[in-house]
């Protein structure tokens, strides 16, 4: 077997992940969350040491990627903490239009 093969070998293991989406649905005590996978199977998730090390804040309700083995499908990392779908630009906030009325009318 060559040095190539064998090195390709040691990589494999790291495919041994899945990635899944998910609604954090309840905080644990150390960093732990009840995590409802998209396709409805709730298992436990675990802070990634990037975000701890980063201070990312995870909520309830906060919609994550986590990475769960093959082998034990009821734990998994959080990897990322993904954006807020709802979440705009101040610019184009209705609450922020009301402010410029107000503005305006005072002047």
């Amino acid at each position: 077997m060559t040095e190539k093969k064998k090195k390709e070998r040691k990589k494999n293991p790291r495919e041994a992940k899945v990635i899944f989406e998910g609604l954090v649905t309840e905080a644990l005590p150390n960093g732990m969350f009840r995590v409802r996978l998209d396709n409805d199977t709730i298992i436990l998730g675990y802070i990634s040491g990037k975000i701890r090390s980063s201070s990312i804040r995870i909520l309830m309700g906060d919609r994550v990627k986590i990475e769960v083995s093959r082998y034990d499908s009821s734990k998994g990392r959080i990897i990322y903490r993904l954006p807020h779908k709802d979440s705009k630009r101040t610019d184009d906030s209705t609450d922020t239009e009301d402010l410029k009325d107000i503005k305006d009318s005072k002047d």
